[in-house]
């Protein structure tokens, strides 16, 4: 009856979640209301192009400033790590109030400095990015009949040798009537009586609207500087102002100031609220991206099946044989065969370099832990990229927090390695909380010279770095040496077989062993090359990941595929008689990292080909090596993880003499 009764709760509390859900919004995800003649404030955020990868602040150009002064606003860690340098400007609406040849401002003449950055800019096609509600704006664009969607707008363009600029901006609002469900003030205040109808003063009757589009037309527009000599910041502009978009006019001089003014129109839309950003997660080919991951997935899955199959009837027919036979058949099987019984003494003999073993084992679980969590929190709508920064802030926030998982897997695996010894624990706990953090600070830093001699908002600020210092130091370390503590209070793993004091020798083996294991990177690599196009296409080119559902379903796979992979090449290992299995198993899934860093270099010359500068490639691949070492982390833990259990499973289930 109990059980019944909790189900029939669960399916009620479901039903409300589905039903009711316009009444339900994420955190920081929320629909604003305005009435008509409230003000909207369009903000402004770096300006960037995929020619250099090098964001600039909006105001680092001769742009219009807004009368109350240039502002940041409220940012988060992602953002700032990210480039992102959101600012108020002075473009401001009114809710539902359409207007026209609103002048903004008139520059200073260019001076020599400005008009030369203002040339660079131009030719390495720099985007204008703004901002409101939250909503980026989108530009819109024909080519042989495809319409194509673009966020920002450029800040001119050059024909011939003349460089014009974007000086006139024609908006266009999408707005909604404001849905005020009753529902979403019940679960806000969980005040109940809010469901019962109000008579008279209710302020429900009074419109409001909510953005859902926000759509930009920019226009290169000649503007008599004699007529706009004596105009203020949004009086209108004496004649009226034609936008063609198809022609440039304004050409950008030495000396020459720049007017600029917008025009914006409001129209209502059928969109809704929670399907506004759909305009922008809409992806080119779809279809062709939804079909390439699903047969990838299968393909993957049944070569998996096919390793897995075939290595455990291989396994299971050794075991069955040596279990059959007497002590004395046992005895004179080992002296006749060759295989991995005669590894017995050796298998389990402390690999070289036992404690950076650990370390990277320990800093792989991190990473791997990291991973998993992010994209599934992802996957649910918790990072969507309508909140902005809160992928890169969610990463930091689950590293630091799964140190304790890193210490404890380290130091447990340090003393089983030492038979139960507990010397040695701090040291590698520090080390632990020390080893990718501090390659990750000094790639970072590396870089942001680069991005701070070229005066890019890309560059992380001095502030900023002592922020991640102090998280490093005041919580990730605390909470590895915890996680290190646990994992010396936690019993060891006790070894089925006692290791010879002797070393056995191995046999000389027909290829080189290490050939092998580099070489089985190869299938992991096959279950997420076509993920891995999408990812650097949103990381490089601008556009928007947005299918976390797929990508952890890759994410499975590829744990499934390297735990295959590197069980198998420990098997073959062991059949040749080579007990040094504890490094081979790391690298036979962590070479995948490899394959990786070759698909970035081919990425750079065959799709960024662009790419112009030695400090954009030089950011490019520090980004790619910081990538690849960190996936190289976590593979080669799943591989070796996955391979201690085997080869503990495995002499674990034979009596051996």
């Amino acid at each position: 009856m109990k059980l019944f009764s909790r189900f029939r709760i669960w399916v009620l509390t479901c039903y409300l979640v589905f039903q009711l859900g316009y009444g339900f919004y994420l955190p920081g995800s929320y629909p604003h209301k305005y009435n008509v003649g409230d003000f909207l404030s369009v903000k402004v955020n770096s300006l960037t192009s995929i020619e250099t990868e090098l964001p600039y602040g909006y105001y680092s150009l001769p742009f219009c400033k807004p009368s109350e002064g240039v502002k940041d606003s409220a940012e988060n860690l992602g953002e700032l790590l990210m480039g992102d340098r959101i600012e108020n400007s002075p473009y401001q609406f009114k809710m539902f109030t359409n207007q026209t040849d609103i002048f903004v401002c008139a520059s200073d003449p260019l001076t020599s400095d400005q008009f030369k950055i203002m040339k660079e800019r131009i030719d390495e096609m720099y985007q204008v990015n703004l901002i409101l509600d939250n909503l980026p704006a989108i530009r819109y664009t024909q080519k042989e009949g495809y319409v194509l969607r673009w966020t920002g707008y450029p800040v001119g363009v050059k024909v011939k040798d003349a460089y014009y600029v974007f000086n006139h901006l024609k908006f266009k609002v999408l707005v909604h009537k404001y849905e005020d469900a009753n529902m979403a003030r019940v679960m806000g205040t969980g005040d109940a009586a809010e469901l019962i109808p109000t008579i008279g003063k209710g302020g429900s009757d009074v419109p409001g609207y909510m953005v859902v589009g926000f759509e930009v037309v920019p226009c290169s527009i000649v503007h008599n500087l004699d007529q706009v000599k004596n105009l203020k910041m949004y009086q209108a502009y004496p004649s009226a102002v034609q936008c063609d978009p198809t022609t440039v006019s304004m050409s950008i001089k030495e000396g020459q100031p720049i007017a600029f003014s917008y025009e914006v129109m409001f129209e209502e839309s059928d969109i809704k609220w929670p399907s506004r950003w759909d305009a922008y997660l809409k992806m080119e080919g779809s279809k062709v991206h939804w079909f390439s991951i699903m047969n990838s997935m299968m393909v993957i899955t049944f070569l998996a099946g096919i390793v897995f199959v075939i290595f455990l009837r291989t396994v299971r027919r050794d075991l069955t044989r040596y279990e059959e036979l007497d002590k004395e058949a046992q005895a004179q099987m080992n002296e006749e065969l060759s295989g991995w019984k005669l590894v017995v003494g050796d298998v389990f003999r402390a690999p070289t370099s036992p404690s950076l073993l650990c370390i990277m084992v320990g800093n792989g679980v991190q990473i791997l832990g990291m991973a998993v969590v992010t994209i599934l929190f992802a996957a649910l709508g918790f990072m969507s990229p309508a909140s902005r920064g809160t992928l890169i802030t969610g990463m930091l926030f689950f590293y630091m927090i799964l140190g304790v998982a890193a210490g404890y897997f380290a130091v447990r695996l340090w003393r089983t390695i030492g038979c139960g010894d507990n010397k040695g624990w701090i040291s590698v706990s520090w080390k632990v909380s020390c080893f990718f953090p501090g390659i990750a600070f000094f790639i970072l830093t590396t870089l942001n010279f680069l991005l701070w001699g070229s005066h890019s908002t890309g560059a992380i600020p001095f502030s900023l770095f002592v922020i991640l210092l102090l998280l490093w130091f005041c919580i990730s370390v605390p909470l590895t040496l915890v996680g290190g503590c646990l994992g010396a209070k936690a019993p060891h793993i006790e070894f089925p077989v006692r290791t010879n004091q002797i070393p056995r020798e191995i046999p000389a083996q027909k290829y080189p062993s290490w050939l092998l294991v580099l070489g089985a990177g190869t299938l992991p690599f096959g279950t997420l090359f076509i993920e891995l196009f999408f990812i650097m296409s949103s990381i490089w080119m601008g556009r928007v990941y947005y299918v976390f559902g797929f990508l952890f379903i890759v994410l499975i796979l590829l744990v499934v595929v390297c735990a295959e992979v590197s069980l198998v090449l420990t098997y073959m290992h062991l059949c040749v008689e080579d007990w040094r299995w504890w490094w081979k198993a790391f690298f036979a899934s962590g070479s995948v990292a490899i394959y990786i860093f070759l698909y970035s270099i081919n990425y750079l010359i065959f799709d960024l080909k662009s790419l112009s500068g030695p400090v954009s490639s030089t950011l490019y691949l520090g980004y790619s090596l910081l990538m690849v070492f960190a996936i190289m982390l976590a593979t080669g833990t799943i591989g070796f993880l996955s391979s201690f259990w085997f080869v503990h499973y495995l002499f674990s289930s034979v009596k051996l003499d």
